[in-house]
């Protein structure tokens, strides 16, 4: 049978390459959009990474402990309200201050301030902070974060996923 081969933002991507890890797709405390994290999981998803969703209004102990249990490839933060940049500096040193989380790659997007003035300002405060990479919404686009998630390594170890292993 033909491998089936996806294209996604100029990323291409086959079923040989699939089941890359587990990534936690998340909003913050204070944002209840939906969508957004949604259309990422689909992404991540057809990038071969299998995703949990936490949601919206996800409490920072409940990233935390979250991140924790499932031991991530990759924690992918979502933001509308504009509130990404002061959720997201808070979020992402609860999480850095974890050792076993240290390593993991973290992205943060979207909307991150309610101001569109100086988002380089606010991405270097967030990549400061521990995020690995920041998309902006007025600075980048879906090929960006298509093109980072499908530079990362594999994940390497197996992590636990509601109590199964991947």
């Amino acid at each position: 049978m033909a491998q089936r081969e996806n294209h996604i933002a100029g990323v291409s991507t086959t079923a040989a390459h699939r089941d890359r890890g587990t990534v936690v797709v998340s909003g913050l405390a204070s944002d209840a959009h939906t969508w957004n994290l949604v259309y990422l999981q689909l992404v991540i998803e057809e990038l071969g990474y299998r995703v949990i969703n936490l949601g919206p209004c996800v409490p920072d102990d409940v990233l935390v402990a979250e991140c924790r249990r499932i031991d991530p490839a990759l924690v992918v933060i979502g933001s509308v309200n504009g509130h990404g940049c002061t959720d997201g500096l808070r979020a992402v040193t609860r999480l850095r201050a974890c050792p076993e989380l240290a390593a993991t790659p973290m992205v943060i997007g979207g909307k991150l301030t309610v101001s569109d003035e100086d988002a380089g300002r606010h991405a270097r405060a967030l990549m400061a902070a521990g995020f690995d990479a920041v998309f902006p919404d007025q600075a980048s686009d879906a090929a960006d974060f298509t093109a980072f998630v499908a530079s990362l390594p594999p994940a390497a170890r197996p992590a636990l996923t509601a109590g199964r292993s991947r």
